[in-house]
């Protein structure tokens, strides 16, 4: 910004100041530029009908803060392929040396032919300009080093914070008549005259070609060079040079290339305008003796369009969908993820000035041959204008980095205010704070952190848990940081989970609820969320919002410790359970997705990116081998009907209780998927929908094995085809089957005192049927096993009484063996425990 003029000063009118100007003009004229401030009265003039204020030449700054241009930001996919470009000023600086020197020299001779033999000013040129002035016309008379001056002002005024501010400046470094008009000529020949004097002309002429518009949304003669011809500035010959060198003038008037809604009328007319300034730049061209008389005729008689090879201007994400199938919601997300991380700015308005000004290279995670195969996927498990108009999203997280390799929904993406039907800008894969989306609730995915729970916790895969119930009292519960409430808590099994008794192996291939809630029912609801919310996967609403049942954030918080979150009633988003397995299948490490790798500023410097902050040990990598195997069995259970693809993988599949979301979360130690299907307004059930052509009747889903499975496998068996898939390690005995000790001896106790035993040693307690047994009636006759884990079932049948037998060879009827009472181990006798 310019150093601010004195305030004060005696009126004068807007003649007077003319005559202010043409008085600079004459001495400097005579006495040459840097004479010419020292002679003027200090003054101050005024226009009377306007109010403006101006101050004469003394008062006048003499210096400009030059800062950074605004240059344009692009988004690159892994690979280096162009996804979208963002400016405020759609601009690439260069040096001179990367501008042609026809370039520059069409330059000089249409704007300032004595470029290089002026002070800054041309005294002569503002002479002819204030008569002109004075007799109501207007008349360029600024040299190349004043129109710079002039451009820095333009973009002083863009980068003003406060719009009004902005207009001021911008009408200020306009002005062109009266009063204010002759103190803008005077201020930029004063700061001219400065620059001369600090600058050389090459760099004043580099600075010039680099911040001037040319055209109607270019700035710089490399974006016009590439936008105009589809090349270099360094490049082009004399007849583009010309053509680029001749819209500076009036960007918009000169402007050969048409816009979107004129006619055809309207655009052979503008080549025709265009034509004429370029002829008129290679007349001065040739005078000048930058190019021969048989270029200008040869120059003349060729049409501009024939020279046009114009490159589309495509700005923002909706570009991105045309180079990369389907990636304007991944390049949404970049974007998002800029404006919400402090490592590109203090604020968002910062964040987002770097990203449009900045200049940045951005090259991020997206791998293109997936994202396409993720795209065409997602969109053939349930097209884009399926009449159903269910939603479905993709997103792939590869393990031990973090970073997304694909992400697609069957959407198009559109940042536009109309949108047409299957068109959004609402990125179903992530959360609110990046993409607009509150997410989805789960389902049984989330069943893994209770399976993740249970064993660090010390149980194992093949205890056996009681399945039977299908309702508990809230209060039967452990939530150690939430207030839990009373009533009752009804739930059912669905895709042929039995309440029965089972190991939790079982329970979670066939992902059966009662099982799990009776495994929740063990432990701490806090931990079981408290250890997804570690591996990332937390609430996805807005985080400025509070949920008014539950009276806490809707985002970015862990579920709330209520046993439904157990089967995953809440919302997360997709992207945060790609990345929670992930971490299942990098055998423990868990990082943070990521979708950018690199930054580079304008400069060339490597600006500082969000990390994934991998944390190698965020589980114990037995527990995530016992979660590989155990998950691993999937393909037997509720997606058989998929079947196994044909490398190790492992997953979940996850259905709301009415059908109203489909998930399928699977993972091989290459890459982490999350599949979503269901409705992404408002809660509706699936059932008796015919979705993709397939009606699905009351009863009978849709499940996660229905679209959502299918859909992960086929992109997975596209993506990892040819690449070496390597499996899980094998889980530990310990997993699998826990730290075994014996169990107490109950023979020959009541039912009360039994259980009081084994429960207190931490095992539960069945009751079978009666058995015949010489032990009193109602007592312990038989127990099993007589080791076991902690945790496990201990199934106790109570004696039907003595059966009436002969008399054993002890002579004591009844008593295996015959001998005396109390000798049998573990028998009612002297009370000593038996062996079991």
């Amino acid at each position: 910004m310019p150093n601010p003029a004195r305030s004060r000063g005696r009126r004068i009118s807007a003649v007077q100041a003319l005559a202010l100007l043409l008085s600079f003009s004459l001495v400097a004229g005579i006495g040459g530029v840097l004479t010419a401030g020292l002679v003027l009265p200090g003054v101050a003039v005024a226009n009377g009908l306007t109010g403006m204020t101006v101050t004469a030449f003394d008062d006048l700054p003499s210096e400009i803060q030059q800062q950074p241009l605004p240059e344009k930001s692009e988004i690159l996919a892994a690979d280096g392929t162009l996804l979208a470009t963002f400016w405020d000023q759609n601009r690439i600086v260069v040096p001179l040396s990367e501008i042609a020197p026809i370039m520059r020299q069409a330059v000089i001779a249409v704007e300032d032919r004595r470029f290089y033999e002026h002070s800054g000013v041309d005294p002569a040129a503002m002479l002819r300009a204030a008569v002109a002035s004075l007799a109501g016309q207007k008349q360029g008379a600024s040299t190349l080093t004043q129109q710079y001056v002039k451009n820095v002002f333009l973009d002083a005024a863009e980068r003003a914070d406060d719009e009004t501010e902005r207009m001021r400046l911008r009408q200020e470094a306009r002005e062109n008549d009266g009063a204010p008009g002759i103190a803008r000529k005077l201020r930029e020949a004063k700061i001219a005259i400065t620059l001369e004097k600090t600058m050389t002309k090459d760099e004043i002429l580099e600075k010039y070609l680099n911040i001037a518009a040319f055209g109607s949304s270019v700035y710089g003669v490399e974006s016009a060079a590439r936008y105009f011809f589809s090349k270099s500035a360094k490049d082009v010959n004399y007849l583009e040079a010309a053509t680029i060198a001749g819209i500076t003038q009036s960007p918009t008037r000169w402007d050969p290339v048409g816009r979107a809604n004129e006619t055809p009328e309207e655009d052979a007319a503008r080549y025709v305008d265009s034509k004429k300034r370029r002829d008129q730049v290679l007349k001065d061209m040739r005078e000048l003796g930058y190019i021969t008389p048989e270029e200008y005729d040869n120059g003349i008689a060729t049409p501009v369009e024939a020279t046009l090879n114009v490159s589309k201007l495509s700005q923002g994400c909706m570009s991105a969908n045309e180079t990369v199938p389907g990636a304007g919601f991944f390049c949404d997300y970049v974007t998002k993820v800029i404006a919400n991380d402090p490592a590109f700015g203090e604020t968002s308005r910062d964040r987002m000035n770097l990203l449009y000004k900045g200049g940045l290279t951005i090259t991020t995670t997206i791998v293109p041959g997936e994202q396409a195969i993720a795209d065409a996927e997602v969109k053939n498990g349930v097209p884009v204008d399926d009449p159903s108009g269910v939603s479905s999203s993709i997103v792939s997280v590869k393990p031990g980095t973090g970073e997304i390799t694909a992400m697609a929904q069957n959407r198009i993406y559109s940042a536009l205010k109309d949108q047409n039907p299957g068109e959004t800008s609402v990125n179903f894969n992530t959360s609110f704070r990046y993409g607009g989306s509150g997410g989805f609730p789960p389902g049984s995915t989330y069943k893994v952190f209770t399976l993740l729970e249970w064993l660090k916790q010390g149980h194992a895969l093949n205890e056996t848990v009681d399945g039977t119930r299908l309702s508990y009292n809230t209060r039967e519960f452990t939530a150690s940081c939430y207030q839990l409430g009373s009533g009752q808590f009804p739930f059912g099994n669905s895709e042929g989970g039995k309440a029965i008794r089972q190991t939790v192996l079982d329970a979670t291939k066939n992902s059966v609820n009662s099982a799990f809630v009776a495994m929740a029912h063990q432990m701490d609801l806090c931990a079981i969320n408290n250890g997804a919310a570690a591996l990332g996967v937390t609430k996805a609403g807005n985080p400025a919002e509070m949920d008014t049942q539950t009276n806490t954030p809707r985002g970015d918080v862990p579920f709330d410790a209520v046993p439904g979150n157990v089967l995953g009633s809440q919302s997360t988003s997709p992207l945060q359970m790609a990345a929670a397995y992930a971490t299942f299948a990098s055998n423990g490490t868990y990082c943070k997705p990521i979708a950018i790798t690199s930054v580079i500023n304008a400069q060339g410097e490597s600006l500082p990116v969000p990390t994934a902050d991998c944390q190698t040990n965020a589980i114990d990598p037995r527990y995530a081998s016992a979660m590989n195997y155990a998950l691993s069995n999937v393909w037997s259970g509720t997606a058989r009907s998929v079947g196994a693809p044909p490398f190790p993988a492992a997953g979940k599949t996850g259905t709301t209780t009415y059908n109203e979301h489909n998930w399928f979360v699977g993972y091989t130690p290459l890459r982490a998927t999350a599949v979503w299907v269901g409705y992404s307004e408002g809660t509706r059930s699936m059932s008796r929908e015919t979705i993709a052509g397939t009606y699905y009747g009351r009863g009978s889903g849709p499940y996660g094995s229905s679209i959502a499975a299918p859909t992960w496998k086929r992109f997975m068996v596209q993506t990892l085809a040819g690449a070496e898939n390597p499996g899980f390690a094998s889980p530990t005995e310990r997993e699998l089957y826990g730290e075994r000790v014996p169990v107490p001896s109950v023979l020959g106790q009541n039912e009360q005192q039994a259980r009081q035993t084994l429960e207190g040693r931490g095992f539960q307690v069945a009751i079978a049927e009666q058995v015949p047994s010489a032990y009193p009636a109602g007592t312990v006759a038989e127990q099993s096993p007589t080791t076991a884990t902690k945790g496990s079932t201990i199934t106790l049948k109570l004696s039907a009484g003595q059966p009436q037998q002969d008399p054993g060879p002890g002579g004591l009827p009844g008593l295996p063996g015959g001998g005396p009472r109390g000798d049998n181990p573990g028998g009612p006798g002297d009370g000593r425990p038996g062996n079991g």
